[in-house]
């Protein structure tokens, strides 16, 4: 919760309980949640502080009040409510009112998520199965562009109007914040290049533009061929357009602090032009929600690799971690603790647990809570700091428009710090994965730094070094270039560890990737010092200054 929201409900603070019987003060919560205004909401103010929500459906808390206590008792501080999902409203405004009324004598806020648009399948986790999973008939279907039809994830009349009807009656019952949320895109998933295909949105898209029918065809043979044609960023960008007036619409209903959730790797193709959020709170994207993904190396170093490239677009103190496990019960405690590692480093300020309409595990909160502790102290040592070093992040224009989101990312473990830069940069070594470097030659044919891929590419080029993304090819290139990384803290064992450097304040984070302990050694101006980290675990080392 930002700070501001505590300034602005004076019903809910320390002072006004002790002024007041718990039965006047529950009144008092129910009498504000009714006529809360709708505007004049404050902004938030900055704060290098790291805090903690939960997702929960109104029936979860009403048969489960206990939860509340047991995610409070872990440092959780505010509960999001589920109240519209893609033209349905399952839980009457007097079942919403109720559950603010328990988590508010639980001692937590409440806010509001609502599910605009849906996912192509069952992403909820619906254990009655009774839970609609796909939009009302009334609402058509989308199209993709070989002719496969779809429900969610596509845009047409009345989705936008019924969303921001919602909106409007919702805030009446006092939420503040509001995210729309369930990956408002779109594509139907990451990789794709997104937009519906139908022939009322094929027609306007021609109209707009000006193009004669014969254009669409070449289109459609531009989305196969993933090129990153003036036809095609023209139907990429036409389709941002429409998202972003959704987004712009809902957020107008609601009239207070809004936020988008963006998929895994979202960007333009998936019809989300981040810069048109940045003033919007923002949850960035992640994808390991269960052991058998988030178990690998890469796919962590994929999951802080997303939401790295997420933070150009966000300011730390408007940015939301996706701390999701589906099922709820398939990603283990002790992953659900190291994923918050990914928010500090990247400098997420709150993390946002998610597991569709069925909660995490009980069990779960006595291994997370202890973690959610450690990770907030661990957090305040580098907020407010951006990572810096030879190893340069990038995910360029290609990869955001037609690329297939499999990122270059397993360099990440390779101990050495890192920086993330919107455009290659001069110094360093810029790791470019395979869509950016397939379209190098016609976008910088006379750069000079250099550039790291894993593999050569079909078309001759500029100078590259190829570095096969496996942990022994990137472990052999560090060795290589060891004696380059003399004035950098510099892991020196060849064991997968995330090294973030903040020279700034003198510090290094270190993050073990692997589920057993490790003793490394990071080196730096000809000292050595060593760190014990625990399975999954990290560590702040000082005095490592620039």
């Amino acid at each position: 919760m930002l700070p501001a929201m505590i300034e602005t409900n004076s019903i809910t603070s320390p002072a006004s309980l002790n002024l007041c019987s718990r039965r006047r003060w529950l009144a008092a919560v129910a009498s504000a949640t009714l006529a809360a205004p709708l505007v004049g909401y404050a902004k938030p103010r900055t704060s290098n502080r790291r805090d903690f929500h939960v997702c929960l459906a109104p029936p979860i808390i009403e048969r489960e009040p206990e939860l509340l206590e047991i995610v409070r008792a872990a440092g959780v501080e505010t509960v999001w409510l589920a109240g519209f999902f893609y033209g349905f409203k399952p839980y009457p405004n007097e079942q919403i009112i109720r559950a603010q009324r328990l988590a508010a004598s639980a001692g937590l806020r409440t806010e509001l998520i609502t599910i605009p648009l849906g996912h192509p399948g069952d992403s909820l986790g619906s254990r009655d199965g009774e839970f609609p999973l796909t939009p009302p008939p009334r609402w058509r279907l989308g199209e993709r562009f070989d002719g496969k039809r779809y429900a969610g994830t596509s845009l047409h009349a009345p989705a936008t109007e019924e969303n921001a009807a919602a909106l409007r009656d919702l805030r009446r019952l006092g939420f503040r914040q509001a995210f729309v949320d369930d990956d408002f895109r779109l594509a139907r998933g990451p990789g794709e290049i997104g937009g519906c295909f139908c022939a009322e949105h094929r027609a306007g898209f021609l109209r707009t533009h000006g193009f004669v029918a014969a254009r669409w065809s070449e289109l459609l043979d531009d989305v196969r061929g993933r090129r990153l044609t003036k036809l095609l960023r023209a139907w990429v960008d036409w389709t941002c357009d429409q998202l972003t007036a959704s987004f712009r619409a809902q957020q107008r209903a609601f009239g207070g602090e809004f936020g988008n959730m963006i998929m895994y790797l979202g960007a333009e193709k998936a019809g989300i032009r981040l810069r048109d959020y940045r003033r919007a709170l923002v949850r960035v994207g992640e994808l390991m929600f269960d052991d058998a993904s988030f178990s690998r190396v890469k796919g962590k170093t994929d999951e802080l690799f997303s939401v790295l490239f997420h933070r150009r677009f966000a300011a730390p103190e408007r940015a939301f971690s996706e701390t999701t496990a589906y099922p709820a019960d398939k990603l283990s405690a002790a992953n659900m603790a190291a994923k918050l590692t990914i928010s500090t480093i990247a400098d997420v300020r709150h993390t946002m647990f998610m597991s569709g309409l069925t909660p995490f595990p009980r069990p779960h909160w006595t291994t997370l809570g202890p973690a959610m502790r450690e990770q907030a102290r661990r957090h305040e040592l580098v907020a407010g700091q951006r990572p810096r070093g030879p190893f340069k992040h990038v995910w360029g224009e290609a990869q955001r428009y037609v690329g297939n989101d499999q990122p270059f990312s397993l360099w990440l473990a390779a101990g050495v710090p890192f920086e993330v830069v919107d455009e290659p940069a001069r110094d360093g070594w810029n790791f470019l994965s395979d869509f950016d470097i397939r379209e190098w030659p016609q976008t910088k044919p006379h750069f000079s730094g250099q550039l790291v891929v894993r593999k050569q590419p079909a078309e001759e080029g500029p100078r590259l070094e190829v570095v096969p993304e496996t942990l022994d090819a990137l472990f052999a290139f560090k060795r290589r270039i060891r004696a380059a990384l003399a004035n950098v803290p510099v892991v020196e064992e060849e064991t997968p560890i995330v090294c973030a450097w903040y020279p700034s304040v003198r510090r290094v984070l270190l993050w073990n990737l692997l589920p057993e302990p490790r003793r490394v050694t990071v080196s730096f101006r000809g000292r050595q010092r060593p760190a014990e980290l625990g399975p999954l675990g990290s560590a702040v080392l000082e005095e490592f200054p620039a």
